[in-house]
């Protein structure tokens, strides 16, 4: 163990180190890719990693087959070892989801011996992590893939590639290596026997920045089971650079520098820890690796209770703790996964779980079950926690505070008080204080109380009211084990930072005192028709700009069976989710209201207005409440009360009505059947959470429910009035802070009240006093004309630097040379980035100095120089490493197919002259990258337009035509199997994806051996076409517009 850094807790074991001072060394004048790779690996050797001069597939499965041996302590025959190497470990029907299964779950195969006996053969050894072997290669290229790929560094645990290294000089930007890591896997990780879909984790690094993250970041596996009829889609919202993570001390210090991360990350017992340990592997086949945060608090946990018990100071606060970690940051995988590891503790009878029920969705508990097969099932009534308590198999058991409370009510003694017993809160807010606490320390002996939260309570934030020593968390829970507050969360990227809107709507001075909410009359003011009015019509005007819906659409996974899913009765027959690859605009919202009087106002003025607009203006607006306390009664906390998931029982007349009328509104809207009824609503709120994450609802008025809790990655902006402060407060915004792709770059909350004092004292006291800076963004001025960032630095405005683009860049100029054509990639990306911001903010409304002609222009420069310097279909090398484009953003300029159909209807009804519109036409189509593989397939519409014809039909008559004289030409020319290439292309067009391997493309390829060297070649050359073609018409082709082959060719005859 090196000097340089002590271990958490004095514990020899743990995974993230508490202190760290980087290794000093000498600045070289430069160090090359090569030199940096060098050095990556001597540092690597002196870390107990064995060097292998590997080159080849064949001594990679041979290192395999010896390192197998060695670890099991069993000499293959060579029989055995090529069976149980095609059958277990390169299975031509297994993807990286399976392999990924392999490596987390089904690390012991069965070997079936020549004589027929069976022997368990460990691919990992879980239980002592140091009986398994590290070795590292490096330059290794694989054979058989679509291009010829060398990969930078790639560790092998037990002979198998676990984690692969892409490195890039220093001063390149860092997406290189990431991007480069997506071409890997579109090219050659799956070639030959595919041992490299085996990799879990991905380290990217440029020397001074090194990130790392999970396989499933690269790629998606919705239902990769039925290789025959679904796709290996490649185009996942998770598929982002947003998603890579930076490793840490324990308080929270990036390590950044390839060197100290090299110390640290890969020191021996930390990188098998994260391998065997702190992966989840979850319920939707994606594998997340645990962060610093998550790891350094779960082990903070695990110490204290060795140490407590060792000391015998269970049953007392002293024994437990509490973990302050953000919203937003994944407590409750972290907490969860804490309870698994707990509960697999020498001398640990139980692990208790416990959630809110409101948080026990169904996807949670499918979460749950995944993890733990029946553990969640205590939940569903009180005799079954009764039961799992009793059962001395039943380690881990999830229950809800409510259950838990009943349970000891009604057992007064119980074998249960006496055992060795952790108590782990998903969320320790106050609902778990006062009596719950008091008889959960009445009854249990031997216990470990341990609290998860986000806000913790301190003294100048608690209530008033209770029982006087247990006002705060540390009170209730014991001492703080481990924090991550807001301000590390967003400075890591792990949440977003917000903007928030102020929005006047009353002349005088918004922001009161607590005292004065009690004010009835300001309420009815705030309640006045007039009022109401106009913030529905802010919100209708500017709805699309806020949630971005005029941007391109994004790749999304859509829930096809809500309904279903929705009314599935726990405890039941499990129904599978189906989910779909669709492309969507922009984003949704909630709207957080004061009372269930105000959202009733609120529902009935968007009826209104809305009946008077056009369709495509309507949105689509839900409600849901079933009890929420009046302002007035909130306590100086800021605790937003929880209401009532599971009945509507503690409504009034008149709001039960009303809330029955507006289901009423919903079921009509979505095809569904729900009413106010016990069993009804609980599957409306599910059903609400569902389409909200699905981005169905464009809009939800709540008052209490879904301000905490709630995660929707599609959820970018919060309309609040409603006074909110201190945990509510951050509770509610941290609803639109989830990451999701490069276009969603923060959470926006529009206040209608003036809540800017509430929203800085929240923020100083879950953050730090100077985390304003860094959890809210800028003004629109500062963005729009510069600012002083907090080193001193200028940071150049919109205005800046469009002057810079029209100065140095005139478009009635060439730009000439290789550096010169660099400097304009780098410019307008970063003017994409300011317009992305810029765009959500009223003021930018015509102040946007670039026409949309000039736009369109430097648009279509911008992806020409892209087709310049991304690497051809030929390029064995990158030469580009230093340019990173803004694809994502440059497709939010809303340049479709609608609008050249309507530039055409334009020059087909003669209303301005051709000429001028057809360049308008040519010019739109340079400037959007979806549209530029059309160009010819338009220019051809036009050519043959005549003017008698409808352009929108005759648009889809000749796209439908197209599309199958294009594949019949495919089929022709590659003399491929007719009826198999349509069922394999309608297939692609439903999954979203041209599936690359499987035996989908294999069915339909002309018969050759499979020894033939010319099949590999036939199939890339096949897979290039096809692709193309399924990018041509993917997004403007009509859904099942290739029928069978016989029609079509009964068709084209």
């Amino acid at each position: 163990m090196s000097e340089q850094y002590k271990m958490v807790a004095e514990n020899p074991q743990s995974t993230v180190v508490s202190d760290y001072e980087p290794r000093y060394r000498t600045a070289k004048q430069y160090q090359s890719e090569a030199e940096m790779e060098k050095e990556f690996i001597e540092q690597l050797q002196t870390q107990a990693y064995d060097y292998l001069p590997i080159t080849s597939e064949k001594e990679l499965i041979e290192n395999l087959r010896r390192q197998l041996e060695k670890l099991n302590d069993y000499h293959f025959t060579d029989k055995e070892w090529t069976s149980f190497f095609k059958e277990k470990i390169a299975n031509q029907n297994s993807g990286i989801v399976e392999k990924t299964a392999t490596v987390q779950d089904d690390y012991i195969q069965l070997l079936t011996r020549e004589d027929g006996s069976t022997k368990n053969i460990y691919l990992l050894d879980k239980n002592d992590i140091h009986n398994n072997y590290l070795q590292v290669i490096n330059q290794y290229v694989p054979e058989g893939g679509s291009h010829e790929n060398r990969y930078d560094v790639t560790i092998l645990v037990n002979g198998l590639p676990l984690v692969h290294v892409e490195l890039k000089r220093r001063g390149i930007d860092i997406k290189e290596a990431f991007n480069q890591i997506r071409r890997y896997n579109r090219e050659s990780f799956w070639a030959g026997c595919g041992l490299f879909e085996y990799v879990q984790i991905f380290v990217i690094s440029n020397g001074t920045q090194t990130k790392y993250y999970s396989n499933t970041t690269r790629v998606s596996h919705i239902a990769e089971q039925n290789k025959n009829s679904k796709s290996k889609s490649k185009n996942q919202t998770s598929n982002s650079f947003e998603f890579t993570s930076y490793w840490a001390r324990r308080d929270n210090q990036i390590i950044p520098d390839l060197v100290d991360f090299t110390a640290t990350f890969f020191a021996k017992h930390t990188l098998l820890n994260i391998l065997t340990k702190y992966c989840v592997f979850t319920s939707e086949k994606l594998l997340l690796v645990m962060r610093p945060y998550q790891i350094a608090a779960t082990e903070s946990i695990l110490q204290q209770i060795r140490v407590s018990t060792n000391y015998k100071k269970y049953g007392t606060v002293e024994g437990g703790g509490f973990v302050w970690h953000t919203t937003g940051s994944g407590k409750t995988l972290t907490s969860f996964k804490t309870a698994r590891l707990a509960s697999k503790m020498e001398g640990i009878d139980k692990v208790l779980f416990v959630v809110d029920r409101k948080d026990l969705d169904y996807q949670t508990m499918k979460e749950y079950d995944r993890f733990e097969k029946g553990a969640a099932n205590s939940n569903t009534s009180t005799a079954i926690l009764k039961k799992q308590l009793e059962d001395d198999n039943a380690h881990i058991i999830i229950t809800t505070i409510q259950k838990l409370s009943v349970f000891i009510s009604k057992n007064r003694t119980h074998e249960v008080y006496g055992k060795h017993v952790v108590l782990i809160f998903d969320e320790c807010h106050r609902s778990q204080f006062g009596e719950m606490h008091t008889a959960i320390v009445k009854r249990f002996k031997k216990y470990h109380l341990f609290g998860f939260t986000g806000t913790p309570i301190f003294p100048n934030n608690s209530s008033t009211g209770g029982k006087f020593d247990l006002k705060t968390t540390e009170q209730a829970f014991g001492k703080r084990l481990h924090i991550y507050t807001i301000v590390d969360a967003i400075a890591d990227g792990n949440v977003l930072p917000f903007r928030v809107d102020y929005i006047s709507t009353m002349r005088e001075q918004e922001n009161i005192k607590d005292e004065q909410v009690h004010n009835i009359d300001r309420e009815k003011a705030l309640m006045a028709p007039e009022r109401i009015r106009r913030i529905v019509a802010y919100i209708l005007e500017h709805f699309d700009q806020k949630t971005k819906r005029n941007g391109r659409s994004f790749a999304f996974h859509k829930l096809t069976n809500i309904t279903e899913v929705a009314s599935a009765k726990r405890g039941k027959k499990e129904v599978e989710e189906q989910k779909q690859k669709v492309h969507i605009q922009g984003f949704n919202s909630l709207f957080a209201v004061s009372s269930i009087e105000a959202a009733k106002l609120y529902y009935l003025d968007f009826k209104r207005q809305m009946a008077e607009l056009p369709p495509d203006r309507k949105l689509k607006v839900a409600t849901i409440f079933s009890y929420g306390a009046n302002e007035a009664e909130e306590d100086y906390t800021g605790y937003i009360d929880d209401e009532n998931s599971e009945n509507t029982d503690a409504l009034d007349k008149s709001s039960r009505d009303f809330l029955e009328s507006a289901i009423q509104d919903y079921n009509i809207l979505f095809k569904t059947n729900y009413d106010t009824s016990a069993d009804k609503f609980q599957n409306y709120y599910k059903d609400v959470s569902l389409r909200m994450k699905n981005r169905e609802i464009d809009l939800l008025i709540v008052v209490n429910m879904f301000l905490t809790g709630f995660d929707a990655t599609t959820l970018n902006t919060l309309w609040v009035d409603k006074n909110l402060r201190m945990h509510g407060l951050l509770q509610a915004y941290s609803r639109t802070n989830r990451i999701l792709n490069s276009v969603k770059t923060f959470g926006n909350i529009v206040c209608f009240r003036n809540l800017e004092q509430a929203t800085n004292e929240s923020i100083a006291l879950f953050g730090d006093k100077e985390a304003g800076g860094l959890v809210l963004l800028k003004t629109f001025e500062e963005y729009y004309n510069g600012y002083e960032d907090k080193n001193g630095k200028h940071q150049a405005g919109y205005t800046e630097l469009v002057s810079t683009l029209l100065k140095d860049y005139p478009l009635e100029n060439r730009i000439t040379g290789e550096e010169s054509e660099k400097k304009f990639i780098r410019l307008y990306g970063t003017i994409l980035k300011a317009i992305n911001i810029l765009s959500t903010f009223d003021q930018f409304a015509g102040k946007e100095i670039l026409s949309e002609r000039d736009v369109q222009d430097y648009h279509s420069l911008y992806l020409d120089l892209y087709d310049k310097y991304r690497p051809s279909k030929d390029d064995k090398v990158n030469v580009n490493d230093d340019i990173v484009f803004e694809m994502e953003l440059i497709k939010q300029v809303e340049i479709n197919i609608d609008y050249i159909l309507y530039l055409i209807e334009q020059m087909h009804d003669g209303n301005v002259g051709d000429k001028e519109i057809r360049i308008s036409i040519l010019k739109a189509i340079g400037a959007s990258p979806d549209l530029r593989n059309k160009k010819e397939l338009i220019e051809n519409f036009i050519d043959q337009l005549t003017p008698d014809k409808n352009v929108n039909e005759e648009w889809q008559r000749f796209v439908k035509e197209q599309q199958r004289k294009q594949l019949d030409e495919i089929i022709s020319t590659e003399k491929l199997k007719p009826e198999a290439t349509y069922h394999f292309v309608r297939q692609s067009f439903k999954d979203g994806g041209i599936q690359e391997s499987g035996t989908g493309i294999a069915q339909i390829l002309p018969p050759m051996s499979i020894f033939d060297k010319n099949r590999e070649i036939k199939k890339k050359t096949v897979l290039e076409k096809l692709k193309a073609f399924f990018n041509r018409f993917f997004d403007i082709a009509e859904k099942d517009s290739l029928t069978d082959w016989n029609n079509s060719s009964d068709m084209n005859q």
